[in-house]
């Protein structure tokens, strides 16, 4: 080797260690001509040249492999870090542009509910239009890459017409002055969630290793997609097991509390609590007022309010949901047993109540359901007993026996009901469809009053305490009939004072009723003695010396206590029909003494003595006086007070 080729050679190196351009490793050859090298030597220095310049695209290719694994590097390392997701994709987009020496690079990303592609970043661009292009599935070169998860690359798109060609895409494209274009897969596993793309405004062919470059950003921008998905996934999920274990945890409070609360409900009822005790329980437990009503509207407790009813849409909406609600300021349960209506509870002083008190609310309508019902069932057990003891009381004894009127008494007693007392009996009739209810009413007056009340032979009887069988029958007309909103008609007899009298009183009182109907006084009440003469043809042995006092007592008193004839002048004016004249005649007095008694008897007596039926029951009762006057049986005198005349007039 001649001192030549050295000085070519050294030089060479020197411009591979300083990196020089390609065109600076022709000057040793140059040199070796100028200085007059023969040929050997100058086709030596001409292959030290090229071996130098494969030395230095190799180098150069390493440098290109070491600045894309540091790329790469990068990219994993800011996954690993879990940063942003757009800065993460914006880097990687970046890096892509710079890696590949290209004028744009950008990702679209699949929309599986639209199906097609949307720019999600973009890095180098300056068409707006272009930033907001959206692919269908096949339409240019991304769709058809979103479409077969393939890498396609063109040298100048716009002239390929191996793509389909739209024209929002070519539009954007041409605004946008893009030529070469190269797009990779997004994939995560075999699902393609995008496109990512590097383009050259000039025609450009990109090599295979640009597509393997720009492959492996793809794969580390879908594992950054993947990844955010899975950690939002994560994130959802903890926020939900949040939400779920809080609700547990109120749902158990919820337990907690009610089953405390049904603990304290279950035990009150064992110890013998009623409605009042649960509804004064509940008040305090939820901090309001509260009152509790039965079927019918009735009150049957109430703790720290003025009396109340239940407001109608409320009751209506709770009975129909089987849920409490609020209306009108107070929360309302229906007392439900099945679809039927035993009552309501109503809270005030609440304005909202949290799903764990409501719930408490609900479980003490149940309680109370379970009260009334209860309370039902005695009140039928003790209205069976009742009603078996009434039978036995008004049915006649068998011919050949005895009534045990000392067991009645005893079982009686046990009812709270006294047989030493005098008792009247009333036989009850309305339209047979409001029977039952006629009989439930007659049941809850006959306690109020401490007597007994049921069906009888089919007709409701009530047998209560008392010595005026009118005005107890009168009574219960009224009430009775305000409550069913129906007539009533109520037939009295009595009173007996004792079990041995009641079958004769009982049939009575239902001759009292029929002749009730018979008169057209429906809807009323009376007693036997209410009805006048009637009363006397219609009773069981009746006392004709009480009518007698009854219809004419005022007048005997006054002839008793004053020697009047009043009596005797009633006797003689309806003997002669009526006269004035035949009176005066028959009695030897002047007519004026005629007139002036028959003006004190109407004194006495009231102004309809001498109506139709006012002088009817006075000649019957002058009849009878004529017969008995001279016997045993002839009436008392009276009080000076006049006694009241029949309610009801009569006629033949």
């Amino acid at each position: 080797m001649t001192s030549g080729h050295a000085s070519a050679l050294l030089e060479l190196l020197g411009l591979l260690r300083r990196g020089a351009p390609v065109e600076q490793f022709d000057r040793p050859a140059a040199d070796a001509r100028t200085a007059g090298a023969g040929p050997a030597e100058q086709a030596l220095v001409a292959e030290a040249t090229r071996v130098a310049l494969d030395i230095r695209r190799t180098l150069d290719q390493h440098r290109r492999r070491e600045a894309e694994l540091t790329a790469l590097f990068d990219t994993a390392g800011d996954l690993a870090a879990l940063r942003d997701l757009d800065a993460v994709l914006r880097a990687i987009v970046h890096r892509a542009r710079m890696l590949l020496g290209t004028d744009i690079a950008y990702m679209t990303l699949n929309d599986q509910v639209v199906g097609d592609t949307f720019m999600r970043v973009t890095d180098g661009s300056v068409s707006a239009a272009f930033q907001q292009l959206r692919l269908g599935m096949g339409e240019g070169l991304g769709g058809l890459v979103a479409q077969t998860a393939r890498p396609y690359a063109s040298a100048d798109y716009r002239t390929d017409d191996r793509f389909r060609h739209t024209d929002t895409i070519d539009n954007g494209v041409r605004e946008e002055g893009l030529r070469g274009i190269l797009g990779v897969p997004l994939r995560v596993g075999t699902r393609v969630i995008g496109v990512l793309y590097a383009a050259d405004r000039a025609v450009r062919d990109f090599a295979p290793d640009a597509v393997a470059l720009l492959s492996s950003l793809a794969d580390h921008a879908a594992v950054a997609i993947d990844g955010a998905r899975l950690l939002e996934e994560t994130r959802a999920a903890l926020v939900e097991l949040g939400v779920a274990t809080e609700t547990a945890r109120a749902q158990s409070e919820a337990m907690r509390l009610a089953a405390e609360t049904h603990d304290r409900l279950t035990r009150l009822v064992l110890r013998g609590g009623d409605v009042a005790d649960v509804a004064q329980e509940v008040a305090a437990l939820l901090g309001g007022s509260l009152v509790v009503h039965d079927g019918d509207g009735t009150e049957l407790a109430r703790v720290g309010t003025d009396p109340v009813g239940p407001p109608a849409r409320g009751l209506a909406a709770s009975r129909s949901g089987g849920r409490a609600v609020a209306v009108d300021g107070v929360w309302v349960c229906a007392v439900l047993a099945g679809p039927e209506l035993l009552g309501s509870i109503t809270l005030g002083g609440r304005g909202d109540l949290p799903d764990t008190e409501r719930r408490l609310f609900e479980r003490a309508g149940l309680v109370t359901a379970l009260l009334l019902l209860l309370r039902r069932t005695v009140a039928h057990a003790e209205e069976r007993v009742r009603g078996e003891l009434l039978g036995d009381l008004l049915a006649p004894a068998a011919p050949g026996r005895v009534r045990d009127t000392d067991s009645q008494t005893l079982r009686a007693r046990k009812l709270g009901v006294d047989l030493t007392r005098p008792h009247a009996l009333v036989v009850l009739h309305c339209d047979a469809a409001l029977r039952p209810r006629l009989a439930a009413e007659a049941a809850r007056h006959a306690r109020a009053r401490d007597g007994l009340a049921g069906l009888h032979q089919g007709r409701v009887v009530l047998l209560a305490p008392t010595d005026g069988p009118g005005p107890l029958a009168r009574s219960l007309a009224a009430e009775l009939g305000q409550a069913l909103g129906a007539p009533v008609t109520a037939g009295s007899a009595g009173p007996a004072a004792g079990p041995e009298g009641l079958p004769g009183v009982y049939a009575e009182a239902l001759r009292c009723l029929e002749a009730l109907h018979a008169l057209g006084h429906t809807g009323g009440g009376a007693g036997l003695p209410d009805l006048g003469f009637l009363g006397v043809l219609l009773g069981d042995g009746a006392d004709v010396g009480a009518y007698v006092e009854r219809v004419l007592g005022p007048v005997i008193a006054y002839d008793t206590q004053r020697g009047t004839e009043l009596v005797r002048t009633l006797e003689a004016y309806f003997a002669h029909g009526a006269g004035l004249a035949r009176t005066k005649d028959a009695l030897h007095v002047h007519v004026n003494t005629v007139v002036q008694r028959l003006d004190r008897v109407r004194q006495i007596l009231g102004e309809d003595w001498n109506t139709p039926a006012g002088a009817l029951e006075i000649q019957l009762a002058l009849r009878i006086l004529r017969v008995t006057a001279a016997g045993p049986s002839r009436p008392r005198p009276l009080p000076k007070a006049p006694v009241p005349r029949s309610p009801y007039p009569t006629s033949t």
